[in-house]
């Protein structure tokens, strides 16, 4: 009986496919050698310590030294009596990055050596400014266009040049004595005190509409809101404009030998006398300047300043009543005669109206300003709007440019903040 021991397979060994199946196994490659061995990989082929031991192995018959196959290895790499090709790097000419180059050297260990040493880099000209040179050398038009670029870059210098506030003015006062002004004051950086609380108006938190100053006065009040247009890149708004030039007013009365005696209008009054139902209308604005009110006429007034504003700009309109002038200022330098004509009429009628006395407005003439500081953005106009109107009421040049705009937002802000305009 067999038992399950018994029935158990064993390994089938070579002898086991050679019987009646044996071709039948061959032909579906069961048969032994019927898979044939794997080729062994090149990297498993290639033995390291067996090329070092051939070379311990190995002894030239033409050496007579005993250190075998090493002696012969020391002169393979020994360099004495073969070259080596070394690639190196160096700068390109024309500038578009290194390259690479091969040379042969006698002494590899002399060429590790050079190689590992710093080299000084030497300076060498942009490769477009050599390309440059030679398109001018063929073409006249770029070195008439070089010299049309210098004499502009010297304007340009004498303008900033021009800008740069003075330490000092001469000038004169109203009985022609000569004195000199220290613009020094037009100018004092605000303490810390001062900037910290400038930023706390400016970006504090708070209500919009919390009310940080109110003019009795003139009863203007000035939210936080409002105060945000003296921000950096925003524009200057009504209230704002309108409070700065009473506090000019209140300066000019508290200190009168030390400012000129001025009118400051406010921002509506050309709109209302200029651009009503029938265009020009005086009767509107008629009963804004009366003595009662004032307590001076416009006639005895040394400069009168008119806001102009055109959509979204500030300009500024001056009357010189003492040398009988216009003039019109934009920060942008822009011109508008129709402004002039406006307030020569305006001007004519109200002083026969208040005085009673008749002007001869033909023997006025336009001013037109040959320089006056410019603004180099499109959001400070109304900034230096202001700034020509406190620089003529002091009756001094406009010393002033785009660079000093940021400080006098900020003074701007503690003037309004203290009710006092210095």
């Amino acid at each position: 009986m067999t038992t399950l021991a018994s029935r158990r397979k064993r390994p089938l060994d070579a002898s086991h496919f050679h019987g009646p199946q044996r071709h039948r196994r061959h032909r579906l490659g069961l048969c032994a050698g019927a898979f044939p061995s794997p080729p062994i990989p090149p990297e498993a082929a290639f033995d390291m310590g067996g090329i070092f031991s051939a070379f311990l192995r190995c002894k030239p018959r033409d050496r007579d030294d005993d250190d075998g196959g090493l002696g012969w290895y020391r002169g393979l790499v020994d360099g004495r009596s073969r070259d080596l090709t070394v690639a190196t790097t160096t700068d390109d000419d024309a500038g578009f990055g290194p390259l690479v180059v091969t040379r042969r050297v006698g002494d590899p260990r002399k060429a590790a050596l050079e190689a590992a040493a710093a080299r000084p880099r030497e300076r060498r000209v942009p490769y477009y400014k050599g390309a440059l040179e030679r398109a001018r050398s063929h073409d006249k038009r770029l070195g008439e266009l070089a010299s049309q670029v210098n004499v502009e870059e010297e304007k340009l210098a004498e303008l900033r040049k021009a800008a740069e506030p003075p330490k000092e003015f001469v000038g004169e006062c109203e009985d022609h004595n000569s004195l000199v002004v220290d613009l020094s004051e037009l100018f004092t950086p605000l303490t810390e005190e001062e900037e910290n609380e400038v930023q706390k108006c400016l970006f504090g938190r708070g209500s919009s509409t919390e009310i940080l100053v109110q003019h009795e006065p003139s009863n203007i009040e000035v939210s936080r809101e409002k105060f945000r247009c003296l921000r950096p890149t925003a524009w200057l708004n009504d209230e704002v404009i309108n409070l700065y030039l009473e506090l000019l007013k209140e300066r000019e009365t508290r200190e009168p030998k030390r400012f000129l005696k001025c009118h400051f209008f406010n921002t509506f009054f050309y709109k209302k006398l200029a651009c009503g139902k029938n265009g020009y209308d005086y009767k509107s604005v008629k009963r804004w300047t009366t003595r009662r009110r004032l307590g001076y006429e416009l006639i005895e007034c040394d400069k009168i300043f008119v806001p102009v504003h055109k959509d979204i700009h500030w300009c500024l309109a001056i009357m010189n009543m003492k040398e009988k002038t216009f003039q019109y200022l934009d920060s942008l330098g822009g011109v508008d005669h129709r402004v002039s004509r406006v307030l020569a009429r305006y001007i004519a009628e109200e002083v026969k109206d208040k005085s009673n006395k008749e002007i001869d407005i033909s023997s006025w003439h336009e001013e037109l300003v040959d320089y006056i500081p410019l603004q180099q953005n499109m959001w400070d106009c109304g900034m230096f709007m202001l700034k020509y109107i406190d620089f003529h009421s002091r009756g001094l040049s406009m010393s002033f440019s785009q660079e000093n705009m940021e400080y006098f937002r900020k003074r701007t802000v503690m003037e309004i903040l203290r009710l006092r305009a210095d």
